[in-house]
C-alpha cells in the first residue's frame, strides 16, 4: 500500500501536478510509522523542489525514527535541518536531539541544548531532557558531574526525577563510594512518588556489593526472593531476574564463596530463570580465581556442545582464563576456531578477535563478512576502525570507512576523526578535505576534534589560505571551544615556523577580553579569514600601545 502511495505521488509530479503539504505529510508520516526512514528521507528534496516546507511534526517523527533505528548521526542531521528551516523545536524534538547528541558522544552540545537553548526558547525541560546527559556522564565515569546535574535538576530547574534518573544517580553514588547516600535515596523513592523497578533493586545490589556491604545485599536479595516465592510484590520488593542473580553471583565471588555462587545457578534454573552468557562468564571467572580451572574448562565445553549462544564476554573470559593459567596454546586454539566457526555469528567473532588484538584474523573475517553482506551492526565497523588505527594500519582504516559508507551507514564523529587522521598519515590531504566537506554536507554533527583535525591537516599541507578561511568560519561557530581552536592553530603555525602568526594567536588567547564566561566567543566575522587575521593583529597593536 505504501509503495502504491509513493508511486501515486511521484506520478503526480511527473504530470506537472505539485503535491501539497498534506499529501507529503501523510505519505512521510506513514513511511516513518512503518519504519521506512531512508525511503521517507528521499522525499525531502522533492518537497524543497515543490516549495513545500516540512513542519515540526514531520521533522520530529523523522528524528525519533532515526533515533529508534540507532542512527544518531542521521537524527542530528535532521535536527539541524529543522533549525535551518527556521522551525522552533518543541520539547519532544529537543529531547530527541539531546539523546542523539549523547549517543554520538557530543556531550557538550547536549548540555548546551539543555542549559541554554531550551530555556532561551521558553521550553520547560522535563526528566527525559536530563536522563540522556546523566546517562552519558555515567558512561564516561563523570559521576560527580552527574550528581551535580541531578542537584541542579531538582533544586534549580525544579524538575522531578523519574525512574530512569533515579537509577542513574543511584549508580553514580555507588561509583563515588557513597553507598549510604544511595541507600537513603533508594528508600526515599516511594515518598517521591516513584516506584522502584527491578533495575533499581539490581543497581542497589551492585552498590552494596561494590561497597562490601554484603549483609545489606543479601537482605535485599532475600526480599526479592520472597516476592518471587509469593508470586507478587511483598514488602515493597520485586521479583528477581537474570541480572539480579548475576549480580548476586558476582557478590558471592567477591566474598570468595564460590560454592554459594554455583548454587545460585541451580536456584535460578529452579525458578524458571535461564542463565545467560554473563551468568556463565561470571561463574567461569570465579572458578578460575578459585583455582578450579578444570571445572571452568568442562563447563565451557558443555556450553559449546549444548549450542549455548557464545557472546564476546563469555568467549573472551575463557581466553583470558587460559592465558592467566599459562595455557597459551589453548587460548590460541579458541581464537583460531572463531575464523571458521558456524556456531558463533561472524559479527561476534570479529569483536572477540579484535578485543584480543588478533589483527590478521579479525581483518580476514571482516573482509569475508563484508563481501557477503553479513555486517549489519554498525559497531563492527567502528571496532575494526579502532583496531586498525591502534595498530597504525591507516590504509585499512580508510578501507573499512569506505565499506561503512557503501553499506549506507552514517559514521559518528569519532570515526570521521580517525579516518581523517588516517588520510593525513597517508599524505592524502585532498581526500581528508573531501571527507570533511562531504560529511558536513550530509549533516553530520562534528565534535571539536574533527574540526581541529582539519585545521592540523591543512597546516601539514601548508595550505594556509584554506587554513585561515576555515579558522574564520569556525570562529563564528558558538558550539566550538575557541580557546582550544586557537591553541591548535597556534601549534600549526609554530610547526610551520610561522612564529609571528603563532605569537599573535597566543597574545589573543591571553587577552582579558578574548573569551566570554564560558570560554566561547561568538563573533560576527566573514568566512574568508580576514577578520581572524584582523583580530589577531588588533590584539598585537593593542599590546604594543
Amino acid at each position: 500500500m505504501l509503495r502504491l502511495a509513493s508511486g501515486l505521488l511521484l506520478e503526480m509530479r511527473d504530470r506537472g501536478v505539485a503535491p501539497d503539504a498534506f499529501s507529503y505529510s501523510t505519505l512521510l508520516a506513514a513511511l516513518t510509522r512503518a519504519g521506512h526512514l531512508d525511503h521517507a528521507l528521499t522525499f525531502l528534496p522533492l518537497m524543497e523542489d515543490d516549495a513545500v516546507a516540512p513542519d515540526l511534526v514531520l521533522f520530529s517523527n523523522l528524528i525519533h525514527l532515526a533515533l529508534r533505528a540507532g542512527d544518531a548521526p542521521k537524527a542530528l542531521a535532521l535536527f539541524s535541518r529543522l533549525r535551518a528551516a527556521g522551525i522552533k523545536p518543541d520539547l519532544k524534538a529537543y529531547n530527541a536531539a539531546i539523546a542523539a547528541y549523547c549517543k554520538s558522544g557530543l556531550l557538550r552540545d547536549a548540555k548546551r541544548l539543555l542549559l541554554h537553548d531550551i530555556p532561551s526558547d521558553g521550553v520547560a525541560p522535563d526528566a527525559e531532557s536530563y536522563s540522556p546527559i546523566l546517562a552519558a556522564l555515567a558512561r564516561r565515569g563523570q559521576h560527580l558531574a552527574a550528581v551535580s546535574l541531578f542537584t541542579h535538576m531538582r533544586s534549580v530547574a525544579g524538575v522531578k526525577p523519574d525512574l530512569s534518573v533515579f537509577n542513574i544517580v543511584l549508580n553514580a553514588y555507588g561509583q563515588l563510594d557513597l553507598a549510604r547516600d544511595a541507600d537513603r535515596l533508594f528508600w526515599s523513592m516511594r515518598r517521591a512518588g516513584v516506584t522502584p523497578s527491578v533495575v533499581t533493586y539490581n543497581t542497589m545490589l551492585r552498590v552494596y556489593g561494590d561497597a562490601g556491604l554484603f549483609g545489606e545485599a543479601v537482605h535485599l536479595f532475600g526480599l526479592m526472593r520472597t516476592a518471587a516465592s509469593d508470586g507478587g510484590d511483598r514488602g515493597g520488593s520485586v521479583k528477581p531476574n537474570v541480572v539480579t542473580y548475576n549480580t548476586m553471583i558476582a557478590i558471592y565471588g567477591k566474598s570468595l564463596e564460590d560454592e554459594k555462587a554455583g548454587s545460585l545457578v541451580q536456584d535460578m534454573q529452579a525458578n524458571g530463570i535461564p542463565p545467560n552468557a554473563i551468568t556463565y562468564s561470571t561463574i567461569l571467572s570465579i572458578w578460575v580465581k578459585a583455582g578450579k580451572l578444570d571445572r571452568a574448562g568442562k563447563l565451557f565445553g558443555k556450553l559449546r556442545e549444548a549450542g549455548t549462544e557464545i557472546d564476546p564476554v563469555l568467549y573472551q573470559t575463557m581466553v583470558v582464563a587460559y592465558e592467566r593459567a599459562g595455557l597459551v596454546s589453548q587460548a590460541k586454539r579458541l581464537l583460531h576456531e572463531l575464523k571458521d566457526s558456524e556456531d558463533v555469528p561472524k559479527e561476534t567473532s570479529i569483536k572477540i578477535l579484535a578485543s584480543a588484538g588478533r589483527v590478521e584474523e579479525a581483518a580476514w573475517l571482516f573482509r569475508r563478512a563484508a563481501d557477503a553482506g553479513e555486517i549489519r551492526d554498525t559497531s563492527v565497523y567502528r571496532t575494526m576502525v579502532d583496531l586498525f588505527a591502534k595498530n597504525r594500519r591507516h590504509r585499512n582504516v580508510v578501507e573499512v570507512f569506505d565499506e561503512m559508507r557503501k553499506a549506507g551507514s552514517l559514521p559518528d564523529s569519532e570515526t570521521i576523526a580517525i579516518t581523517m587522521n588516517a588520510h593525513g598519515k597517508l599524505k592524502e590531504f585532498d581526500e581528508a578535505a573531501e571527507l570533511y566537506r562531504a560529511m558536513r554536507e550530509e549533516g553530520c554533527v562534528f565534535s571539536d576534534r574533527v574540526h581541529f583535525q582539519m585545521v592540523s591537516l591543512l597546516g601539514a599541507q601548508k595550505d594556509f589560505d584554506a587554513l585561515e578561511a576555515l579558522l574564520g568560519e569556525l570562529s563564528d561557530d558558538p558550539s566550538i571551544d575557541k580557546r582550544e581552536l586557537y591553541l591548535v592553530a597556534a601549534g600549526v603555525y609554530e610547526r610551520a615556523c610561522k612564529f609571528d602568526e603563532s605569537s599573535q594567536i597566543i597574545r589573543q588567547i591571553r587577552s582579558p577580553n578574548a573569551f566570554g564566561a564560558n570560554e566561547v566567543q561568538t563573533r560576527r566575522s566573514s568566512i574568508s579569514g580576514d577578520r581572524f587575521r584582523q583580530d589577531s593583529n588588533a590584539v598585537t597593536e593593542n599590546s604594543r600601545l
